[in-house]
């Protein structure tokens, strides 16, 4: 059987022997900032943090206060924070124009007159075709992934959350693995510099650094040779990937066509690659049990609502709902049946930026991945893979999957999406031209 050949490519892969008992699930955004914030505070050694941005609002304050009080307890502290090179030097999308988090870096540098370093890390010459999308906040030896970036929404500093996986793995190794790989890739390049120090080199002046740098990411891993071959119990393979066919890509497919009876897929858009549905359709037709779980449209970070103004980006949830109801109707024999089951998250007036594969509970994949074109083609991605051959994460998994339940509804048939004709009219108009001129294909290769 073809997913057996998968089950033993999955199994001869390197992997961090984990302890059961120093890996946490945590359920709630709050819980993961009081997380982040204490190991901050308790951090000895070191201290990289890697995330799409960080935020000049109340709740990336609070962190990048943290950070600057961990420097001044500690001075020999070796604290690194990596984000984005252009999401960094630009405002919020559809705010008007705005100086950018970068500017808030200096001031705050200038204000504390202490080195905490911030990396801008430029995945693309221009961010509409690839950013940092790496996950990862390293504290000592322990590491917390996690999907979230770092601001008010996704830290529950105010009414809003923007709900997202938390674990906390305590792994030197692992730890190390992740550290060498930001070392090695990121502080050695000429195309990635620091954005708490003025001046900041425009990106064209370092543009061919920057293709550069992305050339050699398509080739660049974790290092494993700490890792076995074999463990017998619990373990973790890191894996990174930026570009087509890239290691983290196959790994995904390879995943899903390992399964033997259950799969469940996260993804807060969906679009998902031809690739994983034609695997998906494959896992369908030979029996597996499918589950996807994807935001409601008004659970989308893009979400505008009907009495705000009406921006190009707020057509994205319909455009991705779309997509859904075609799938729907492609598959309502199998929803009928309840071998695929589609569940929307929605909890009113929040978010859902869940990511992440669970097969036969067997494996999990933590990831910051959001399973579309875009994320297999263009950012810079990666992963940990999960392999618990003894279900020693049972538990954690099936309180996680409850908590994830609390807020679904599954949809019984494809008719009770909406289609165009039933979304506002400025969205109306804007999805029925795109669809005209086929644009709407582009665009969901691009977003």
């Amino acid at each position: 059987m073809l997913f057996e050949t998968n089950r033993s490519y999955l199994a001869s892969l390197p992997r961090f022997a984990q302890d059961p008992a120093q890996f946490q699930t945590l359920l709630t955004t709050e819980a993961f900032r009081l997380k982040l914030l204490d190991l901050i505070s308790k951090a000895q050694t070191r201290i990289y943090i890697t995330a799409l941005y960080l935020q000049e609002d109340e709740a990336g304050a609070q962190i990048l206060a943290a950070l600057y009080a961990a420097r001044a307890r500690c001075p020999d502290l070796d604290i690194r924070i990596f984000v984005d090179w252009h999401r960094a030097q630009r405002g919020l999308i559809g705010a008007g124009s705005q100086a950018g988090n970068a500017a808030w870096y200096q001031r705050e540098r200038l204000k504390h007159d202490l080195n905490v370093p911030i990396y801008g890390v430029p995945a693309q010459t221009r961010e509409l075709f690839g950013v940092l999308h790496l996950k990862g906040f390293i504290f000592d030896d322990t590491v917390v992934y996690s999907g979230a970036s770092l601001n008010n929404v996704y830290l529950h500093v105010g009414e809003r959350y923007r709900y997202d996986r938390y674990h906390v793995i305590n792994n030197s190794a692992l730890a190390d693995s992740m550290v060498n790989f930001l070392q090695t890739e990121f502080l050695n390049s000429s195309a990635v510099y620091r954005l708490d120090l003025d001046p900041i080199p425009s990106t064209k002046q370092i543009s061919p650094d920057i293709r550069q740098f992305r050339q050699r990411l398509k080739s660049a891993n974790y290092a494993t040779h700490h890792a076995q071959d074999e463990v017998s119990g619990l373990g973790i393979t890191p894996i990174v990937g930026v570009g087509k066919r890239n290691p983290l890509n196959r790994l995904i497919i390879k995943l899903l066509a390992s399964a033997k009876q259950h799969v469940q897929i996260c993804t807060p858009y969906f679009n998902l690659p031809r690739t994983v549905i034609k695997e998906i359709n494959r896992l369908l037709q030979r029996g597996v049990k499918v589950d996807i779980i994807v935001g409601e449209k008004k659970a989308n970070d893009f979400y505008i609502p009907e009495n705000e103004p009406f921006k190009t980006i707020g057509a994205l949830p319909y455009l991705y709902e779309t997509h859904l109801r075609r799938f729907a109707k492609v598959h309502q024999l199998d929803i009928h049946r309840g071998q695929l089951n589609l569940m929307l998250w929605n909890d009113p007036g929040h978010s859902y930026h869940l990511k992440g594969i669970w097969v036969d509970d067997d494996y999990i994949l933590l990831t910051g991945n959001n399973l579309n074109p875009r994320a297999f083609s263009l950012d810079l991605e990666n992963a940990l893979l999960i392999h618990d051959p003894k279900h020693e994460l049972t538990a954690q998994l099936q309180q996680e999957k409850a908590e994830i339940a609390k807020n679904t509804t599954r949809i019984a048939y494809y008719r009770e999406l909406e289609t165009v004709l039933d979304y506002p009219l400025p969205v109306k108009k804007l999805l029925t031209r795109l669809s005209r001129f086929r644009a709407d294909r582009l665009i969901s290769r691009l977003l």
